[in-house]
């Protein structure tokens, strides 16, 4: 099945998860995938933003970046990221996301939950 782009839900969030400034989602899929994913979807990080230091339980979190520049904190490290980088986040551990670069911030999120 394919989705025009102007027929995708699109949502501003102030805050998410405890950051700063907004974050704009849009989801790529939300009826016909399975259960296990929480989400699919791109998230627009601007300048100055970024998406608050939060931990996974019982499910995994996969960011593909797509373009910008950004710095992600993987449990207690903090590292630096750029497009086509890829980061998992797996069950029991934290991960924050900032763009620290003039652009746009822009990646992939996949949240898989573990079978019950």
């Amino acid at each position: 099945m394919v989705r025009k782009k102007i027929s995708l839900p699109e949502e501003s969030c102030e805050g998410l998860l405890g950051g700063q400034g907004t974050v704009t989602l849009v989801h790529l899929e939300q009826l016909l995938l399975p259960e296990t994913c929480g989400l699919c979807a791109k998230l627009t990080i601007p300048e100055g933003c970024s998406v608050g230091e939060h931990e996974h339980i019982g499910e995994a979190e996969v960011f593909y970046f797509l373009s910008g520049k950004g710095v992600v904190t993987d449990d207690d490290k903090r590292v630096e990221v750029q497009a086509g980088d890829v980061m998992t986040t797996v069950s029991g551990h934290r991960h924050s996301v900032q763009n620290s670069g003039k652009d746009d911030l822009v990646l992939v999120a996949v949240i898989i939950k573990e079978p019950k």
